[in-house]
């Protein structure tokens, strides 16, 4: 099954509980949250059951949009992802990926390793027709906010599933990330466009060039050329296209630099008092900034490919965020999103 009907009543989503950092205390928390306010979801939480039952007992929920699946063991985000498992077999995101492809769920959360994660999709799902490889996408703030819910994320794929694409592989990710944006941040005409080192269409590696000439005879993907990384940041597109290589580098830095200018703000507001009256007076701006790039009301980022929905959380990931990735799930399963991307690929 490629695409889930939109006629379903109620969206059942998968949530592994454990393996985050945070343990299962959060992702319960955010399941319970998701009880309250999405009436047509119903969350199945697996991991340990009695782990489960405590926090359920501590936390407001429903009941009736809530069931439990036991499973004995986890990944931990230390672990090598094969390895372990093939070390555990009740693990609880293999048991939580194999119910989504037997059908006793629509989608699946998790917020644990991400190796372990893909994997896990990969031993139990199925790619979509026309599909070679999955692709891991991942979210980041821009300057720029598109959409009819002004998103001021972007979207960036491959960032680790497939580390060498090919120019189809390319293409085929540039087909699934348009998919995705139009479905989940309700553009129309998301811009699509590949990283190169620079914008003309000769530029780059031979299997970037040839992807840019296939994706500029496809109707169906807005697709506006090439862009360099000094466009990652200001939101020039709307989906990046690259290699799992590349853009795993790229996310990282993006990471990284995010990091250094929270810790030299902390520094200038410990070192100079007209540094710190400066900060208090840029507050108000400064707040509205985190408000708007807060990843947290994002919730999580696809793997892309699979015949399944699977929102991959961040590891830190509090209540909220697992909330949001829930909805972001049923979103894609009700939207129909594996039928969209099957549409888009090239015959």
């Amino acid at each position: 099954m490629v695409g889930t009907s939109q006629d379903i009543k109620e969206i059942t989503i998968a949530f592994d509980v454990m393996g985050s950092d945070h343990g299962p205390e959060e992702v319960v928390r955010g399941a319970a949250q998701l009880s309250l306010e999405a009436p047509h979801i119903h969350a199945l939480l697996v991991g340990d059951r009695d782990a489960i039952d405590g926090v359920l007992a501590e936390t407001k929920h429903r009941a009736e949009r809530i069931s439990v699946q036991h499973a004995s063991e986890f990944i931990t985000m230390e672990e090598k992802p094969g390895e372990a498992l093939a070390r555990k077999k009740n693990a609880s995101v293999l048991v939580a990926a194999q119910l989504v492809a037997d059908g006793e769920a629509h989608a699946l959360v998790s917020a644990g390793n991400t190796g372990a994660c893909v994997l896990a999709c990969a031993r139990f799902f199925q790619l979509i027709p026309g599909v070679r490889r999955a692709a891991l996408a991942a979210v980041y703030p821009t300057r720029g906010t598109r959409g009819e819910k002004e998103d001021p994320f972007s979207l960036i794929l491959d960032v680790g599933a497939t580390v060498e694409a090919t120019a189809e592989d390319l293409v085929t990710f540039a087909v699934m990330g348009s998919a995705y944006a139009r479905i989940i941040s309700r553009n129309e005409r998301p811009k699509v466009a590949l990283l190169s080192n620079g914008v003309e269409p000769q530029k780059g590696p031979p299997r970037v060039v040839e992807a840019h000439a296939r994706l500029s005879t496809m109707p169906g993907v807005n697709f506006v050329g090439n862009v360099e990384g000094v466009d990652i940041p200001k939101g020039t597109v709307d989906v990046i296209v690259t290699d799992g290589f590349m853009g795993n580098v790229c996310l990282k830095m993006l990471e990284g630099v995010h990091d250094t200018v929270v810790e030299l703000a902390q520094y200038a507001y410990k070192e100079k008092l007209r540094w710190r009256a400066g900060l208090a007076m840029l507050s108000s701006g400064i707040q509205r900034i985190k408000d708007i790039t807060d990843w947290e009301q994002y919730g999580g980022a696809p793997v892309l490919g699979f015949d399944r929905i699977f929102i991959k959380a961040h590891g830190r990931s509090k209540a909220r965020a697992i909330t949001n990735a829930g909805k972001v799930a049923a979103k894609a399963v009700a939207h129909q999103l594996g039928t969209a991307i099957q549409e888009g690929l090239p015959r």
